[in-house]
């Protein structure tokens, strides 16, 4: 069996007393009445966003259960709040509290577990749902006479109801704001509606009490305003079947239910049974909820086949009627697939013969294709898959959330201008991709990362990010799993093997069965016995698809089976063929041509170094280095000491400048993938082999003067964009520093930098503890505040707004990886 490195070996003599880290003191899980947590609450954009809701889960507050009551407070000064119940399961999980902020704004909060202060009037009404029925009278064929109407909680009806029946108010169940009231016919009509409000406060409680015919005019509250017809209405939904779209219309029957009415967040659920649509019986719920101050009325939609067996649908159909007189506005498609964008009408469409705009809102990555019938304005959309119960399930439940609104000039305040509308739709879209961004630091989590720093305590907290990895993520990171992040099986790319390279760094420190079982499970699973690699596309010469090889080398240096050996050989005969530009770097990818990204370093460099070193008794290393010296060549800022974020040959991209080729800013992460590739890549190359060494090292060096140069001096750790850390919307991001202070720990043991810069990599690393790390009421640590993904190309257009507005998640493995690995190697620097 091949040997581990004597560097690996000796790290692990060495740490040997590490192997069973203990808690700090203080990290024990909070109760109710201990659970206060101190929020930093950050507007991301360069206008003000008043009304801005936050939405805070109660175990992220360090709150086990239901709290009775909990507030919020600025200083002295009382945050309108609520709890919710976010997911309309029936139970209450989260506080969500109200504010208007300034550009750019910080506030601090406080959370309490003290009721709020009614008298203060924090907490007026400004929301509400409802459904109700008529009773006391009774059923004449289709229509209800007689009776008085009452509200429900929920509302079933029954089978001969049918639209005009005289029986619901409104003929529907209602949601509003203090902005806009929508109502969704419970029939087969299926359409939403709009109500005009012009009062400024909840308007549903008084519409309909006297008939249906009221509302067709003006009222003291508004006045209904849309005509829907056979169309999907403001903002709709069905199935398009090539040529129009198909409602929800021939079903078993409807199903209403309000979750909650409340001052500032109200929420419903309609349920459709058994949905005879395209040869297949699905059963739809829609959850509905509106916030304060909001025009926007979310849908969150989940599908599932009744008995298991269907086919999933290929779309959903959502949309807007078709009124004449009215300009169809879209939003621009020219931007990353986790963007918003809209579908819009605005003209003279009103009952009232006045100006109305609507919208649909939706994540362009979902879009299918924009059209129209005779009725609607249409979006097909992309219908996302949930998870399967079972692995190898046929047909997991699938799902779409989008928003919709409307704005009637009529309406307090209204909008009363096309140019105006445009305006305020492009925030909206701004709104939703950046949503005010919190930092929690709840008391278990102080109690936790103020203890003082020591090998063991560096030790201790990648094993606890390591082990709620094994029950979060390495269970689907198989071949037949389930990736939660892309909403899809799990493939053979480099996040699949990212956090399992991390727990086998973290193994040869502090042996765990655990984590060697999980990152040999991942590679017995895609590793046929004939070497073959499952859902592996050499055709694509994809340079992402080789870093999870990292894992195959380990496991044939810790196994011996042939199979590894042949399944790496794979990989390194991708790269003999791979394309490259005219200096000998590596395209990013085969449908990037001529493209040199900093991530492609990471995913490709180290694991050739390392096939080299196994296989071919170090031959081929001068590949190797050529690599970082054609990167460092094209894409290093010689001002600052940072890379851009990537390079095009042809200067043919739209992000490409005309003259160097280059992406127009400095991305952290993108730095942090080539950063750990110079430290990962150092292990593959002899001492003796001076000559290829120097490059690297001098990278090295460099790349510490430039990070250091550009760390937050505060938190002692770094922004999204380095070198703007006062534009708004910039945020300290957690992957990239963890990525950061690996590269400058590894380097330290590697004796590639001065050890004057131990005492800021220390630094660092407790500043990872105090910016991103959260342990929730359960006991479990969370990384938080890192990009969801960036790249360049296909939308992406490589400015500031476009990395500020891709989103921000918490334990991914892209970042959950860098973070286990720096601290195994921060244990190795205080040994």
């Amino acid at each position: 069996m091949p040997a581990r490195p004597v560097a690996l070996i000796v790290a692990a003599a060495l740490l040997g007393a590490c192997a069973k880290a203990t808690p700090p003191a203080a990290t024990t899980t909070t109760t109710a009445s201990a659970g206060l947590a101190e929020l930093t609450v950050t507007n991301p954009s360069a206008f003000a966003r008043p009304d801005s809701a936050v939405t805070l889960a109660f175990a992220d507050l360090g709150v086990v259960g239901t709290p009775g009551a909990l507030s919020v407070w600025a200083g002295a000064r009382e945050v309108p709040s609520q709890l919710i119940d976010s997911d309309g399961n029936g139970s209450l999980d989260s506080l969500l509290a109200m504010a208007d902020f300034a550009a750019g704004e910080q506030q601090q909060w406080q959370v309490k577990p003290i009721p709020a202060a009614a008298a203060t009037g924090a907490n007026a009404k400004r929301t509400a749902a409802e459904i109700s029925q008529k009773t006391g009278g009774q059923w004449q064929g289709k229509v209800y006479k007689g009776g008085t109407f009452e509200n429900v909680q929920s509302l079933t009806p029954p089978p001969q109801y049918t639209d005009h029946s005289e029986f619901i108010r409104y003929e529907g169940p209602g949601i509003e704001s203090d902005r806009v009231a929508y109502r969704i016919y419970l029939d087969w009509r299926n359409g939403f509606d709009i109500f005009g409000n012009i009062t400024g406060a909840p308007v549903l409680h008084q519409i309909g009490q006297d008939g249906y015919s009221s509302y067709h005019s003006m009222q003291p509250w508004g006045l209904d305003l849309l005509k829907v017809g056979k169309s999907l209405g403001a903002g709709g939904f069905g199935y398009w079947d090539g040529s129009a779209a198909q409602g929800v219309s021939v079903l078993k029957g409807h199903s209403a239910t309000i979750h909650q009415s409340g001052p500032l967040f109200s929420s419903m659920s309609i349920d459709y049974h058994n949905w005879q649509i395209a040869g297949r019986t699905l059963d739809v719920r829609a959850h509905l909820s509106m916030q304060a101050g909001s025009r926007l009325l979310r849908n969150q939609l989940e599908l599932k086949a009744p008995t298991g067996n269907a086919a999933p649908l290929d779309n959903l159909a959502i949309g807007l009627v078709k009124h004449a007189g009215t300009e169809l506005l879209q939003g621009t498609l020219e931007v990353s697939g986790h963007q918003y964008t809209y579908l819009a009408t605005y003209g003279k469409q009103s009952l009232n013969n006045d100006l109305l705009g609507m919208a649909v809102i939706f994540k362009r990555g979902k879009l299918q294709k924009l059209t129209a019938d005779a009725n609607s304005h249409v979006a097909v959309m992309e219908l996302t898959g949930l998870a399967p119960a079972t692995v190898g399930s046929v047909n997991p439940a699938r799902k779409l959330d989008y928003h919709l609104l409307a704005a009637w000039q009529g309406e307090k305040n209204g909008i009363t201008n096309q140019a105006d509308f445009v305006a305020y739709l492009q925030q909206q879209l701004e709104i939703l991709d950046r949503p005010i961004r919190v930092k929690i630091s709840n008391a278990a989590t102080k109690a936790a990362v103020s203890q003082p720093l020591t090998a063991q305590q560096a030790l201790y907290w990648s094993q606890q990010l390591a082990d709620a990895g094994l029950k979060l993520q390495a269970p689907h990171y198989v071949w037949g799993g389930w990736d939660f992040e892309r909403e899809r099986p799990t493939t053979f790319e480099y996040t699949t093997g990212l956090l399992l390279q991390a727990f086998d760094d973290l193994h040869q420190l502090a042996p765990n069965p655990a984590y060697k079982t999980a990152m040999l499970n991942m590679a017995d699973s895609f590793v046929a016995a004939d070497g073959s690699i499952h859902s592996y596309q050499r055709e694509k010469f994809n340079i992402d698809s080789i870093n999870s090889g990292n894992v195959l080398l380990r496991a044939y240096e810790q196994t011996g089976e042939a199979k590894y050996q042949k399944a790496t050989a794979l990989l390194r005969d991708q790269l003999k063929d791979h394309p490259k530009t005219s200096n000998a770097a590596f395209w990013h990818k085969k449908i990037y041509p001529h493209q040199v990204w900093l991530d492609g370093v990471y995913m490709g460099i180290p694991f050739l170094a390392h096939h080299n070193q196994l296989f071919n008794n170090g031959q081929g290393l001068e590949e190797v280095v050529h690599e970082f010296v054609a990167v460092r060549d094209k894409l290093r800022d010689p001002a600052t000491g940072l890379y851009f974020h990537g390079w095009d040959e042809k200067k043919q991209q739209v992000w490409a400048n005309k003259t160097t080729g280059l992406s127009p800013e400095f991305w952290s992460r993108g730095i942090g993938w080539l950063a750990m590739a110079v430290v990962d890549t150092l292990d593959y190359i002899p001492r003796e082999r001076s000559d290829l060494r120097a490059p690297l090292e001098q990278m090295a060096r460099e790349l510490a003067v430039a990070l250091k140069a550009h760390v937050d001096p505060a938190s002692q750790v770094w922004y999204q964009i380095p070198n703007k850390p006062g534009v708004a919307g910039n945020y300290l991001e957690s992957s990239a520093s963890s990525m950061f202070v690996y590269f400058y720990a590894k380097a330290l043991n590697q004796g590639l930098i001065d050890k004057s810069y131990q005492a800021f990599t220390l630094a660092a690393y407790q500043g990872l503890l105090n910016q991103f790390v959260l342990v929730d009421a359960n006991g479990t640590a969370h990384l938080t505040q890192m990009v969801q993904v960036a790249g360049l190309g296909f939308g992406r257009d490589g400015s500031y707004d476009y990395y500020q507005n891709e989103p921000v998640i918490r334990n991914d493995a892209k970042g959950v990886g860098p973070f286990i690995m720096a601290g195994v190697q921060v244990a190795r620097l205080l040994q």
